[in-house]
């Protein structure tokens, strides 16, 4: 214990020691609590100064924050006046648009019809403008051009002919050395039309309209005509009884009485005779199903044939040389299979078929060709 209280002693001297000199210090620690409580005030009016910069700062920036957006709800107002504005404006626009392409359109269509009328009245000034002889060449032009087509039609080259002799005689009553070349030209497009032979159209249809009338009265091989009357009838001619002169004696009574009976009876039997050949007939058949022919059968058959030549006469007004010809070949064959050839009639008309399938040809009709490249180098000349 007295070593504690020796060393609590030594420690109080050593601290009276150390603090000894304190006493002149006082001074400067009230100058640093004056100091500590300047820069609290300072601090407090930094931070008060600051709150009142913030505070004044905030409130600036709301009003302005105010204002932009009344800035903003005006300039929104104003864009959407803006844009009714402007779409009032577009949906003018676009009717003034449309009007005027409407007036655009008419101002064509009257510029069309402006064109059309100006055409129509240099054709007419340049018509009327004319000399006499381009009229000339002008209408031998047309009417050449119309008769080919006519003899296209017909299938006839006598339009063509017809119209280039005119023309011929036409352009020599004018008598322009200009038109000489066009009637040269005529005159060889003449002579080629006439070496051109062509079909006779209108006499084949006359020899198939004759064929059909005809066919109602061809015999079929099946029911031959009766000669038997005929026969008969030649053979009564020939055995009547010669009249003599009257007079004579009793003897010329009994020759006369002898004659008469001797052609009684060649009359009577020529007749039998005539009726017993036509009862049986020998005729050679090269087609037996001919034979077999019904009689009803015999008018399908021949109206058949009827048929076959009207569509043949069809064909051949049509230019259809083609079917024509087919359908006269088959009834040239139903001829020659069903009916009797050693027939007068029946051969007849199988030479009036065989004509006009002869005679049923396409033939290339000549053009003038030549003749209207004459007229268009003569009128390319004026």
């Amino acid at each position: 214990m007295n070593d504690t209280a020796t060393t609590t002693e030594r420690g109080a001297e050593s601290t009276a020691v150390s603090v000894a000199p304190a006493p002149p210090a006082q001074p400067d620690a009230h100058a640093a609590s004056s100091l500590s409580r300047r820069g609290a005030v300072i601090g407090a009016a930094l931070v008060g100064a600051i709150s009142v910069a913030s505070l004044t700062l905030a409130i600036h920036s709301q009003q302005r924050l105010k204002s932009l957006e009344l800035e903003l709800v005006k300039r929104q107002q104003d864009s959407q006046s803006q844009v009714i504005e402007a779409r009032a404006a577009a949906k003018q626009a676009q009717d003034i648009s449309h009007a005027a392409e409407a007036k655009v359109a008419l101002l064509e269509a009257r510029v069309a019809e402006t064109a059309l009328q100006r055409s129509q009245l240099e054709e007419l000034i340049q018509q009327l403008s004319r000399s006499r002889d381009e009229n000339v060449l002008a209408d031998v032009d047309a009417a050449i051009r119309v008769a080919a087509q006519q003899s296209a039609i017909t299938g006839s080259a006598e339009p063509l002919i017809g119209a280039l002799r005119q023309a011929e005689e036409r352009l020599a009553r004018i008598n322009l050395p200009r038109t000489e070349r066009v009637r040269r030209a005529i005159s060889r497009d003449i002579d080629r039309a006439r070496a051109v032979a062509l079909t006779d159209i209108a006499s084949l249809a006359i020899k198939l309209d004759e064929a059909v009338r005809m066919t109602d009265e061809l015999p079929l091989l099946s029911q031959p005509e009766r000669r038997g009357a005929a026969a008969a009838a030649a053979v009564a001619a020939a055995s009547r009884p010669s009249r003599h002169a009257a007079g004579g004696g009793d003897g010329d009574g009994d020759n006369r009485y002898l004659a008469w009976l001797s052609d009684t009876w060649a009359v009577v039997s020529g007749r039998v005779w005539s009726e017993v050949r036509s009862l049986v007939r020998v005729t050679r058949i090269d087609n037996p199903e001919a034979v077999l022919v019904a009689p009803e059968q015999g008018w399908f058959l021949r109206e058949n044939v009827k048929l076959r030549l009207l569509n043949a006469r069809l064909a051949l007004m049509s230019r259809q040389f083609d079917t024509a010809q087919s359908d006269l070949r088959d009834v040239q064959a139903a001829l020659d299979r069903y009916f009797d050839r050693s027939s007068r009639r029946v051969a007849s008309a199988i030479e009036l078929v065989k004509q006009v399938n002869s005679q049923a040809r396409q033939m290339s009709l000549p053009r003038p060709d030549e003749t209207l490249a004459a007229i268009a180098a003569a009128q390319a000349g004026r």
